[in-house]
């Protein structure tokens, strides 16, 4: 789960939006700061970026980089040290920019915020390192005493708000080594590289400190945790607020558990910081002692400014990982033995789970984090413990859920022990159909998803009814029983309970592609620069992400347009007048860039204003570009090629085998400390081997270079060496700590590239392969619904597959598009789908309402749909020649690819 989406729902009740929309709306709580508000002083100028508001002084010129200066500030006394900061820079004419109201710096310094970022409430620009150390020096005199949260990635001065960091102070872009474009400083040499923006305070190798500087660096130096009792063995869990691990002490070598909390920062929703919920934790936990439900206190003690609580290490397993190893519905089709006996197995745990709570209550703790990852099963399923006991309250208090789940999280209404109540309801479906996040846009969704649990498993009647009536009641007409049972008569507040769910079978084709047509152009925001139709948090992102083929306009014009939908010719102009002046920083790929708008423009007709488009990314360095599918040199080829056979050009042309070259370079160990996933290359279509793959493939088709199969060949090889055998058999992508048999990042995109390849050339480990991958598509259960990283996907391959075999028939893909209705939702009575972390609706193509129209019109659409280069295959299949023989595979002109 990314908790990062959480802060992008506040904004827009159906949709993700950025946080900062609702501030300048007038919307958010706390409104904007009064210095917000002033009038721009004379000689200075002002703008807004992002959550960001600028001053600077209009006769004097920035550097492009340098040691900045990064104030922090608690909530309750931010106002007067902005008015402080604000009143010293505008005196001494020195820029700055700040977090202009209260929401957003709750929500920067936020228990999931980004951590790099957080405790950034105010930046200052100085002209030098004079200027910088007499600035500072005097802000740190000035705010002396005011608190403020430890910002991660910068140097403290001293032990106030006040701290400092080398970096970028203009909008500059590069590619890092793998190839993702960052902002960017330039090195010693004058060449621009990567500005490091992670939770970790680092100085560039060719940058030497100033001598100001030393005591502080020093000062930090000194601050280690070699004295603590504790040896920490390894990191569970980060959070804004500090971490998780599991450590030893070092007198007894007992195992524990330390839970870490930093000052200020890790705020909740009553901005409570982590250092006061780490001692309500302790306080509840004493107050449950001697349960066996409930870890035990061993200690607490600080280091530094930071507060640690050891706890008893819990042995066992946390009960979401218990999904992919026993729910059946990870199979095609369970047999009757196996749904009843895990619904024995469900009932049971929810049995114990219950029983737990009541322990709780019984002491008068309300837990109030009720949820899959907070409840620890015995290694022999006969017990459970329940972890987190941060947000817990005393019962008498009757207070509000400051913490929580996005699929276990209580309604504003629900107070004291109900908030509990609310979540054991939500388990009581998410341990059937664990689809509870969608709650956070329509409760009534709750009665759809009981019934879908009842029409597969033998559950007792009344159970499932009895979460429904729960999770709809409203608390002011209906109590919950003293006892900590469910209301036998409840009414529903639910935000539109009259809902029929879903709105339209997705499998009525033409009907559901009218319906979801509908939602798509209903949510339209004509009026807005930044996005025309609302989609995922990556629209905001990158520069053009609201405009881009994966995320943005793009992508949701080519799928109404495969769809057989009429036009939408305002977002086609915004297209056009986007493509006309693109934004600064617009990444050059295909998924999230200029190439993908290109291609999308001429498919729909306007070639010259792709054509246009096209030189400005072929005036642009490729060199330093990934290789991939979604934003590399592979996708950029592809796109061109594509534009080169539609327009003859042969200057496109010779640019994607260009790409294809730089493709095709040996690419560079990926370090264990970068984050791709988590040190293994990244692999699958978008962003592995595959997508270079399907590359090779078509520039193969127009060249009859066999070459080019070579290379195909040996990306998907590649890429299968990283695939593994699931828990249920099905050949899926190792990632190192889970499977994934998706289409964007998983085996059914590799798949669907060897199903391309095979008609090419004979290769019987591939064919292998890929007919082990089918497998992977026909799971009754996936957790999303998107067409990249869900059930849609899935969808996509079946129908396309020419495999054959079970799963591949008319009635398995059927079946398939069938279980989409579980994730359907209604936005304006029309059929729609939820996005990522299904928190929120999308219209886009990679993980919304788009990308399920266009694989439902490939599925079941009287015309060709497809994704792009990724056409319907030739049937029935013929097995392509062995390599080196003198036959011929198809020509471009006769497979019709584009």
């Amino acid at each position: 789960m990314n908790k990062g989406y959480a802060v992008f729902c506040d904004a827009d009740r159906h949709f993700y939006d950025a946080p900062h929309r609702l501030v300048f709306a007038g919307a958010a709580d706390g409104s904007l700061y009064r210095a917000a508000t002033l009038p721009v002083p004379d000689g200075w100028t002002s703008h807004r970026t992002g959550d960001w508001l600028a001053l600077r002084p209009l006769d004097r010129a920035l550097p492009s980089q340098g040691w900045k200066i990064h104030v922090s500030a608690g909530l309750d006394d931010a106002e007067a040290v902005l008015d402080t900061v604000r009143e010293h820079c505008l005196r001494h004419g020195v820029a700055f920019k700040f977090v202009p109201s209260r929401y957003l710096l709750h929500q920067r310094n936020a228990k999931y915020a980004d951590r790099a970022a957080s405790g950034k409430f105010i930046t200052v620009y100085p002209a030098d390192d004079e200027q910088c150390e007499r600035v500072a020096t005097d802000l740190a005199h000035l705010l002396d005493g005011r608190p403020g949260p430890y910002i991660l990635s910068d140097l403290r001065w001293g032990s106030g708000p006040v701290h400092l960091r080398y970096g970028s102070f203009t909008r500059r872009h590069c590619y890092d080594e793998h190839g993702t474009l960052r902002p960017a400083l330039e090195d010693g040499t004058g060449t621009l590289v990567p500005d490091e923006r992670g939770p970790v305070f680092r100085v560039p190798d060719w940058v030497t400190p100033p001598a100001f500087l030393r005591p502080h660096l020093d000062a930090r130096a000194a601050v280690t945790v070699r004295d603590m009792p504790y040896e920490i063995v390894k990191a569970l869990h980060f959070s804004n607020g500090g971490g998780v691990y599991e450590a030893k002490h070092r007198e007894t070598g007992r195992r524990v558990v330390l839970k870490e909390a930093r000052p200020w920062a890790g705020l909740a929703a009553d901005g409570a910081d982590a250092v006061t919920r780490l001692h309500r934790e302790r306080t509840a936990l004493e107050r449950l002692a001697g349960l066996a439900c409930t870890p035990e206190v061993l200690d607490f003690f600080t280091v530094g400014e930071h507060h640690f609580l050891a706890l008893e290490f819990v042995e066992g397993r946390p009960l979401n990982t218990f999904f992919a190893r026993r729910h059946p519905l990870m199979e095609a089709d369970p047999p009757e033995d196996r749904l009843a006996d895990y619904t024995d197995w469900a009932l049971r745990i929810h049995g114990l789970v219950e029983q737990a709570v009541a322990a709780v209550h019984a002491r008068g703790i309300v837990f109030n984090d009720l949820h899959l990852f907070n409840i620890m099963v015995s290694e022999d399923e006969s017990s459970v413990v329940l972890l987190d006991f941060e947000a817990a309250q005393p019962a008498e208090l009757g207070g509000r859920q400051t913490v929580a789940n996005p699929a276990f999280v209580a309604p504003a209404d629900r107070r004291g022990p109900d908030v509990d109540r609310y979540a054991l309801a939500c388990l009581r479906i998410a341990l059937f159909v664990p689809l509870t996040s969608l709650f956070a846009v329509d409760r009534a969704k709750a009665a759809h998803l009981a019934r879908v649990a009842a029409d597969r498993f033998p559950v007792p009647p009344g159970f499932l009814d009895e979460a429904v009536r729960e999770i709809t009641r409203d608390p002011a007409t209906t109590a919950a029983p003293a006892h900590g049972g469910v209301p036998t008569t409840a009414t529903t507040n639910a935000p539109s309970d009259a809902v029929r769910f879903p709105p339209e079978e997705p499998g009525d084709w033409p009907r559901s592609r009218d319906s979801m047509v509908r939602a798509i152009l209903a949510s339209a925001t004509p009026a807005r620069e930044d996005r025309f139709f609302p989609g995922d948090i990556a629209q905001f992102a990158d520069a053009g992400g609201g405009m881009s083929f994966g995320h943005g306009t793009a992508g949701v014009l080519y799928a109404l347009h495969e769809s057989g939908a009429d036009r939408c010719p305002p977002a086609e102009e915004r297209l056009l007048a986007y493509a006309r002046a693109p934004e600064s920083g617009t990444p050059l790929g295909f998924y999230d860039g200029l190439a993908g708008i290109a291609w999308t423009l001429q498919r729909l007709g306007h070639t010259a204003a792709a054509l246009d488009l096209a030189e400005l990314v072929l005036a642009q360095d490729h060199e330093a570009l990934a290789p991939d599918l979604h934003g590399g040199t592979a996708g950029i080829g592809l796109a061109l090629d594509a534009l080169a056979a539609a327009t003859g050009e042969s200057t496109l042309r010779a640019a994607a085998l260009r790409c294809a070259e730089l493709t095709a370079r040996p690419r560079r160990p990926v370090p264990a400390h970068t984050g791709e996933t988590r040190g293994r290359p990244r692999t699958g279509l978008l962003h592995g081997a595959a997508g270079r793959a399907l590359l090779y493939l078509r520039l193969h088709e127009r060249t009859r270079d066999t070459a080019l199969l070579d290379l195909a060949a040996e990306a998907l090889h590649d890429d299968l060496t990283r695939c593994v055998r699931g828990i249920s058999g099905t050949l899926q992508v190792d990632e190192g700590w889970r499977t994934m048999p998706y289409l964007g990042a998983g085996s059914v995109g590799i798949g669907m590239v060897i199903d391309d390849f095979l008609h090419h050339r004979r290769d019987e480990a591939l064919d292998t392969a890929r007919r082990d991958i089918v497998q992977a598509a026909q799971a009754t259960f996936y957790a999303q619904p998107g067409l990249f990283r869900g059930a849609a996907g899935m969808v996509l391959h079946l129908a396309r597959t020419d495999a054959g075999g079970p799963g591949t028939e008319p009635g398995d893909v059927r079946r398939q598009i069938g279980c989409l209705s579980w994730h359907a939702m209604s936005y304006q009575g029309h059929l729609a789908f939820p996005g990522e972390q299904m928190m929120r609706l999308s219209m886009d193509l990679a993980t919304g309402t788009a990308g399920v129209l266009l694989v439902l019109a490939a599925a079941l659409g009287d015309r060709p749909a497809h994704l792009p280069f990724l056409p319907p295959l030739p049937r029935p299949h013929e097995p392509a020649p062995l390599q080196g023989s003198s036959t011929a595979p198809p020509s471009p002109q006769e497979r019709k690819r584009s």
